[in-house]
């Protein structure tokens, strides 16, 4: 089995050369550093990453915190942020959350006894009390619209009201008036944040908000369903119904299709997230795009410049994510009459 120095013979360099290259040292020069590369590649060398981290004190490790992994959201953002942090030297430790604070706490955790740089939280959740197990602790982190006086911690902003308010004046453009809201669980701040743009895209546009069609449910395809379902149990019933997230559309689809409800002919749904599956659902789901790469472009880079730059004075503590509408086949005019 090829080492370090079988390494260091075959590039014609010396073992700390090599070491140094290894762990990315700025001393190496890039003609160095492309020799001992090649060494690696073609000896087949597989670094010791253990003894890396003994001697550089870093793990080159980051780790990611999600909400909840069987909603596709979460795995398609956990790709786009391994695939960031890959191609910059570092690996990732992924956990699911649930929701569930004890499930959080395990999770981080795991998180300080893996030796993690830096933790990217993507829960959208309540977490403060947890997540002082890493400030405390000196770790770099990043939340989802949720803010931590310290230091070291930074925030991703999302600004959902210009995708949410694009999705009310289109629908206020093809003549509807009557707009219900799936909302998501109250006790995520993200989903309180939605709700409130919501309202205040609805003002803008000068349409009134029923009371009774702006519902709690959960993230889920069960908690679109219900929500349906609660909508249909009302007198009087929107044409159109706003979603607080993809997997709670899909569940309207699915159950307005169970009641004979066609979509768009008789009722209009718009989701929010646009997951890979949006777009291969019957019809296609108009929804509002938040881009994951994006979200683990930002994720990463504030991770990073805490990790790689942490006594800079004008590091920024704030990264904002925009979101934008993505017209497909689930809406259209209003039925006649209606």
């Amino acid at each position: 089995m090829p080492d370090i120095r079988t390494v260091a013979s075959l590039a014609k360099v010396s073992i700390a050369t090599v070491s140094r290259t290894i762990n990315g040292s700025p001393l190496v020069s890039e003609r160095l550093s492309k020799r001992v590369w090649q060494a690696i590649k073609q000896l087949n060398y597989f670094p010791n990453t253990h003894a890396r981290t003994l001697v550089s004190g870093r793990s080159r490790l980051l780790g990611i915190i999600v909400e909840n992994i069987t909603n596709p959201f979460f795995p398609e953002l956990v790709q786009s942020f391994e695939e960031i942090a890959v191609r910059n030297g570092y690996e990732i430790l992924v956990s699911s959350s649930n929701s569930d604070p004890a499930v959080l706490t395990n999770c981080v955790r795991r998180m300080l006894e893996r030796k993690v740089d830096g933790v990217a939280v993507m829960t959208f959740g309540e977490e403060e009390s947890v997540l002082d197990q890493l400030v405390h602790r000196n770790v770099p982190i990043v939340l989802a619209e949720f803010r931590l006086e310290d230091p070291k911690a930074s925030t991703i902003l999302l600004d959902y009201l210009s995708g949410i308010r694009a999705a009310v004046n289109h629908l206020h453009a093809l003549g509807h008036r009557s707009i219900a809201f799936l909302a998501g669980p109250h006790f995520l701040h993200s989903a309180v944040t939605r709700e409130n743009d919501f309202r205040s895209a609805m003002q803008s546009a000068g349409l009134a908000i029923q009371k009774k069609w702006v519902i709690e449910c959960d993230h889920t395809l069960k908690g679109g369903m219900a929500g349906f379902a609660q909508l249909q149990r009302l007198a009087a019933r929107p044409t159109a119904i706003v979603c607080s997230n993809d997997m709670t559309a899909i569940g309207v689809l699915r159950a307005a299709y169970a009641a004979g409800v066609r979509v768009p002919q008789d009722l209009s749904v718009i989701g929010l997230d646009d997951i890979d599956f949006a777009e291969y659902t019957l019809p296609p789901l108009t929804t509002i795009r938040l881009s994951r790469s994006d979200l683990a472009r930002a994720a990463f880079d504030a991770l990073r410049v805490q990790i790689e730059d942490p006594v800079n004075p004008r590091m920024l503590r704030e990264f904002l994510v925009s979101t934008s509408l993505v017209e497909r086949g689930s809406t259209s005019t209003p039925p006649a009459g209606a």
